[in-house]
C-alpha cells in the first residue's frame, strides 16, 4: 500500500497547522506512522489521496450511521443549498428538527440547537448552574465531553492519547469547580456528593462511554445515579453526543430506561454536518435566553444545511427500526467472530460491545473504568492498528476510542473484518 500523497500532505500541513492536523488524535501519534489523508467516501468505504480503499469502522466518529454519502442525506443537502447557506435568522427546519428530536428522545421537552458537541456540553452545564444556583459539577474519569475548560480534567480519549490528561490553560478556579469520580464506582460517587453537599449543580456522564474505548455501565449503575441526583437536587446530564440515535432511536436513555434532566446531542443529528444540541426538562430549558437569564448564542446555530441533513437522517431512523436490529446483529456477529479468533490464537483480550459501538482492548483485564482501560498494551495496539490498516481496515487511531459500525456494512464486510482481524493478530503477536 502506497501512501506517498498522504505523507507529502502531512509534511506540508505541519508547516501551517499545529501538529499538521485540526484534531489531535488524527496525527497517529498513538499508533505510529503518518496519518492517512482522505479524499472521498461512499457507503462502507473510505478512499485516500493515494487511491487506497479502506473498510470504514469509525464513520466520522459516529455520525455516518447509514454509511457515507447516503443518497437521502445528499439530496437533502443539495436541495437546501439552492436557498443559500446560512441566514442567521429563524427557519422552518429548526422548528421541525426540534419537534422531531423531542418526539424521539424520551426526556427532552425543549431543545436548543448549537454547532458542536463541545458547545452543547459547555452550554448544558452553564444552564444547570444557572438553574440550581450552584457552582460545582461532577464528571467521571476518562469521560470526554469536548474541549471546554470544565471538562479537561481526567478527560480520557484524545487527551490521554496525547499524554496530556490535564491541559495547560485551564485555570485553578475552573479545576476546583470540577469534581471527578471513577466510572462504575457508586460508593466513590456517593462519598464525593456527600463531601460537597448542596454545592453540586450538575453531574455529566456518557451513559455508555466512548472516549476511553467502549465501556458499559454496570447493572443498576445508571438508575442509582438517577436516584442520587434526584435526592440531592443535582441536574443529571446524559452526554449522548455519541450514543444518541445510535444505541436506540431515543439513545442510551431509551435503551436503559433512565430519564436524565438534560441531554446533549451531536454527530448523528447533523447527518455528517457540524451540529450539536442540548435539551431537557421544560423548566430547566426555560432558563435559556431569551426565555430566561442564562445566555447562549451562535450565528450558525440551526443553520439550514445542517438542519436539512439532520432532518433527513433522523426521519429515516425514526421510520426504519430495522436499522437498529441490523446494527445489533452486526455488532454481536463481529464480537463473536473476534472472540473466536482470540480463543483460536490463545489470546485473552477484552472486547466491550453494545449495539454498533465496539472496542478490542489489548488487556486481559475486564474494562469497566478508566484505570482498567489504561492496563491495555498501547504499543501492541499500535502494531495491530498498522497491521489492520495495511490490509484495508480503517480503525480509530487510539486504543481509547470506540469503533462505530454503520448500516452500510453487509455480511461480506463483516466477514472480511473478522478474517482480517485474525490475520493482523497473528502478525503482531
Amino acid at each position: 500500500m502506497q501512501i506517498n500523497q498522504s505523507q507529502a500532505l502531512f509534511e506540508k500541513a505541519k508547516q501551517y497547522i499545529p501538529g499538521g492536523v485540526n484534531s489531535p488524535v488524527r496525527a497517529f501519534r498513538a499508533v505510529g506512522g503518518s496519518p492517512i489523508f482522505i479524499k472521498s467516501a461512499k457507503g462502507p468505504y473510505l478512499y485516500d489521496e493515494d487511491g487506497n480503499q479502506y473498510l470504514e469502522c469509525i464513520n466520522s466518529w459516529g455520525p455516518m450511521i447509514l454509511g457515507h454519502a447516503h443518497e437521502l442525506i445528499e439530496k437533502a443537502v443539495s436541495d437546501a443549498i439552492q436557498n443559500s447557506f446560512s441566514f442567521g435568522a429563524p427557519t422552518r427546519k429548526e422548528v421541525e428538527m426540534a419537534e422531531l428530536i423531542i418526539s424521539m428522545v424520551p426526556s427532552v421537552e425543549k431543545v436548543r440547537m448549537v454547532n458542536s458537541g463541545t458547545e452543547a456540553t459547555m452550554s448544558a452545564i452553564r444552564v444547570a448552574r444557572g438553574y440550581t444556583g450552584r457552582d460545582k459539577i461532577i464528571k467521571f474519569e476518562g469521560c470526554y465531553h469536548g474541549h471546554g475548560d470544565s471538562f479537561l480534567i481526567a478527560a480520557g480519549s484524545g487527551a490521554v492519547t496525547m499524554g496530556v490528561p490535564d491541559s495547560p490553560g485551564v485555570t485553578k478556579g475552573v479545576a476546583n469547580d470540577t469534581l471527578t469520580a471513577p466510572f462504575n464506582d457508586l460508593a466513590a460517587l456517593t462519598t464525593l456528593v456527600e463531601a460537597n453537599k448542596g454545592q453540586v449543580a450538575a453531574l455529566i456522564l456518557e451513559p455508555v462511554v466512548g472516549n476511553m474505548g467502549c465501556v458499559l455501565p454496570n447493572e443498576g449503575y445508571l438508575q442509582a445515579i438517577r436516584d442520587l441526583c434526584t435526592k440531592e437536587g443535582i441536574v443529571l446530564i446524559f452526554d449522548e453526543v455519541m450514543t444518541g440515535f445510535r444505541l436506540a432511536k431515543g439513545g442510551a436513555q431509551e435503551r436503559f430506561g433512565i430519564m436524565p434532566d438534560m441531554t446533549t446531542m451531536g454527530k448523528i443529528i447533523g447527518g455528517g454536518m457540524p451540529v450539536g444540541a442540548y435539551g431537557g426538562k421544560r423548566e430547566i430549558m426555560d432558563c435559556v435566553s431569551p426565555a430566561g437569564p442564562v445566555y447562549q448564542a451562535g450565528t450558525l446555530s440551526g443553520n439550514p444545511i445542517a438542519m436539512s441533513a439532520g432532518l433527513a437522517m433522523l426521519r429515516y431512523l425514526d421510520s426504519h427500526p430495522e436499522v437498529y436490529t441490523r446494527l445489533e446483529e452486526v455488532g454481536s456477529t463481529i464480537k463473536n467472530g473476534f472472540n473466536a479468533s482470540l480463543q483460536k490464537l490463545g489470546l485473552n483480550y477484552t472486547i466491550n460491545q453494545i449495539g454498533s459501538m465496539f472496542t478490542l482492548f489489548m488487556t486481559d483485564q475486564p474494562v469497566t473504568d478508566f484505570n482498567s482501560a489504561k492496563t491495555a498494551d498501547l504499543a501492541l495496539f499500535g502494531r495491530y492498528f498498522q497491521a489492520m490498516l495495511k490490509r484495508g481496515i480503517y480503525l480509530a487511531p487510539s486504543q481509547f476510542e470506540s469503533l462505530f459500525f454503520s448500516y452500510a456494512l453487509e455480511d461480506q464486510h463483516v466477514q472480511q473484518l473478522i478474517e482480517t482481524n485474525e490475520e493482523a493478530l497473528k502478525e503482531v503477536i
